[in-house]
C-alpha cells in the first residue's frame, strides 16, 4: 500500500506557539527552570516509571493538534483483537490453560499512522523538535534520543472511540511518550502498574494477580489536555479503559524516540496495530539483534 503522507506547505508553528517555554524553557538546559523540570520528571521515572510534565503543550495548541487527528482520523487503522499482555493472539500450549500467557482480553482502538502526518504540521513540529529531544533525553537519563525512524509508528495518534479500550499490555520499546490532547468524557484512563517485571524475570504471577483484579499495585493517570506523559512501558503493565458509549472519543499524540538512529519497529507488532507493515519493517525483521527474552 502506498504510503499516505504529502507534501505540506514550509512549516508556520514554532516551539513558542506549542509549547509553555515560559515553564518549560526547552531551548535553555543551562536554566534553573530546565534543570527543575528535569529534576522532577526523574523523581518520578525513577520512583514510579512514569513522569507528567502538566500542562507542557499550550491550551490553544491542543485545540490545533486536535484538528491535525480530526482531518487524519478516516487514515486510522481500528482492530479488534482478543490478546494477552505480550500481544499473542493465540494459546500457547506449553502454559497451562490458565496461565497468564493464556490469558486473553480485548483490545479495541485505532492508529493514525506515521505516513498520515504532513510535513511541518504543529504535530510533527513538536515531535521532531531537537530541543523536545534533549529535555526528553535528559529526563530519562540518556546521552541522546533520537525520533523513531519507523515510517508508521515513529509519530502517531491513538484513536479510542466510545466503547473502546486498549487493555493490559507491555510495549517493545523502552518508553513510551504520549500528549493527551482530548480525553474522554468518561472512562478512557491511563492504568499501570509500574516495574512488575524485569528484563530477567517475566513475574507471570504479579501479572495473573492483575489481570484477575488484584487493583494494589494498580496507578491510574487521570491526565489533562496538553500533558506530555514519559512512561516507561516495557517492564510496566497498563492500559487505557474503556472509553463510555456516551463518551466523546480519546485523542493521545504518541511520539516514539529510540537511543540509536536508525531503528525500525517489529514486523508482527507493526501489522497488529496498523493493519501493514512496509519493506522497511521487513528488512529490519531480518536484521533485528533482540536486546532481551522477554515475550513481548
Amino acid at each position: 500500500m502506498a504510503g499516505l503522507r504529502r507534501e505540506a506547505p514550509a512549516c508556520t508553528f514554532g516551539l513558542a506557539d506549542l509549547v509553555d517555554l515560559g515553564r518549560f524553557p526547552v531551548g535553555e538546559p543551562s536554566s534553573p527552570g530546565y534543570r527543575a523540570v528535569v529534576d522532577t520528571a526523574r523523581r518520578g521515572l525513577r520512583r514510579v516509571g512514569c513522569a507528567v510534565l502538566d500542562g507542557f503543550v499550550r491550551p490553544g495548541a491542543v485545540g490545533v493538534l486536535n484538528d491535525e487527528i480530526l482531518e487524519r482520523k478516516h487514515a486510522t487503522h481500528y482492530s479488534t483483537q482478543i490478546i494477552n499482555p505480550y500481544f499473542h493472539t493465540t494459546a500457547d500450549p506449553t502454559y497451562p490453560a490458565d496461565h497468564v500467557v493464556n490469558t486473553f482480553l480485548e483490545r479495541t482502538s485505532g492508529f493514525i499512522p506515521g505516513d498520515a502526518w504532513d510535513p511541518g504540521c504543529a504535530t510533527d513540529t513538536l515531535f521532531r523538535a531537537p530541543e523536545v529531544a534533549r529535555l526528553l533525553a535528559d529526563c530519562l537519563e540518556v546521552p541522546e534520543l533520537h525520533c523513531y525512524d519507523d515510517p508508521l509508528a515513529g509519530l502517531t495518534a491513538n484513536i479510542c472511540d466510545p466503547g473502546q479500550q486498549f487493555t493490559w499490555h507491555f510495549d517493545t520499546n523502552d518508553f513510551a511518550v504520549t500528549v493527551l490532547v482530548q480525553p474522554a468524557g468518561a472512562g478512557g484512563v491511563f492504568e499501570y502498574v509500574p516495574d512488575i517485571r524485569s528484563a530477567e524475570d517475566e513475574s507471570f504471577e504479579a501479572i495473573g494477580a492483575v489481570l484477575d483484579g488484584d487493583r494494589s499495585r494498580v496507578r491510574a493517570l487521570h491526565l489533562r489536555p496538553g500533558d506530555l506523559q514519559i512512561f516507561r512501558g516495557r517492564h510496566s503493565l497498563h492500559r487505557v479503559t474503556r472509553v463510555a458509549p456516551d463518551s466523546h472519543p480519546r485523542h493521545a499524540a504518541i511520539f516514539a524516540y529510540t537511543r540509536e538512529p536508525g531503528v525500525i519497529g517489529r514486523l508482527a507488532r507493526t501489522r497488529q496495530l496498523f493493519g501493514r507493515a512496509l519493506p522497511e519493517h521487513e528488512e529490519a525483521e531480518r536484521r533485528r539483534v533482540r536486546s532481551d527474552a522477554l515475550l513481548d
